[in-house]
């Protein structure tokens, strides 16, 4: 047995990833992965870290209850079911190396790079493309580059339309507990077959979520303003109530 790998009654499962908040672990079941969250939190792709007490736990919850309410309505996702409190049980996937980011409302890159004022609604979201590389600081990718990748549209077309159902869904989740959905970032990935799943998290780590004009996501940590992980359990308990 190698040294990454860990022996559970007769289950065998080894480390076979580790990002940078989360932990990919396999297990005798080719199909399945573990994905524990972990208590680290990251800006600037990894420049800027530190560790925040029970943020896995949190994020692994709020990604559950996300990722159930999706599953509810048909939308093809990795979750599985909970292994423990913060290791999440999913489907074994071959990751598209790029970033989905759907944007109802301009924030952070597409205002600092752009003349869009902060705080700018779209009135139809906008669906941007980053190449998942964080050497190269995952720039913008256009669509000619992602076929130029081995991409074909019709997978690009595919990501998209789930992404805008994802984003109806989120929408009116956090609408109804009282948070304005900005902007998140989805991943996607292959299955054995070649179908196209959603994956990663769902959690305030890779999506904006204001309040009265505050943030309640990981600019908390970004702009060093505080108070995090109080916003990610204030989240995490108006999902519970629902």
């Amino acid at each position: 047995m190698g040294r990454n790998a860990i022996q559970t009654n007769d289950l065998i499962m080894t480390t076979i990833l580790t990002g940078k908040v989360k932990t990919v672990i396999s297990t005798s079941d080719p199909n399945e992965v573990l994905i524990q969250y972990e208590d680290r939190v990251t800006a600037g792709n990894g420049r800027k870290e530190s560790r925040q007490e029970g943020k896995g736990t949190v994020c692994c919850e709020i990604s559950r209850i996300l990722f159930e309410k999706i599953t509810e309505v048909g939308i093809p996702n990795h979750y599985i079911g909970m292994h423990k409190e913060n290791v999440m049980r999913c489907k074994t996937l071959d990751i598209i190396p790029i970033e989905v980011v759907v944007r109802n409302l301009a924030a952070g890159s597409i205002v600092r790079q752009t003349t869009i004022d902060e705080g700018t609604e779209f009135k139809w979201p906008l669906v941007e493309y980053y190449l998942k590389d964080d050497a190269k600081d995952d720039p913008l990718l256009t669509q000619d580059r992602i076929i130029q990748m081995g991409y074909n549209m019709e997978a690009v077309g595919e990501m998209e339309i789930m992404a805008r159902e994802v984003n109806l869904i989120l929408q009116k989740i956090f609408d109804s507990i009282g948070l304005t959905l900005v902007d998140f970032k989805l991943e996607f990935g292959y299955d054995l077959g070649h179908s196209i799943f959603l994956a990663d998290e769902l959690s305030p780590d890779g999506m904006r979520l204001w309040k009265d004009g505050q943030s309640f996501d990981k600019d908390l940590f970004r702009k060093e303003q505080g108070g995090m992980m109080e916003a990610y359990k204030y989240i995490l308990t108006q999902l519970q109530s629902l």
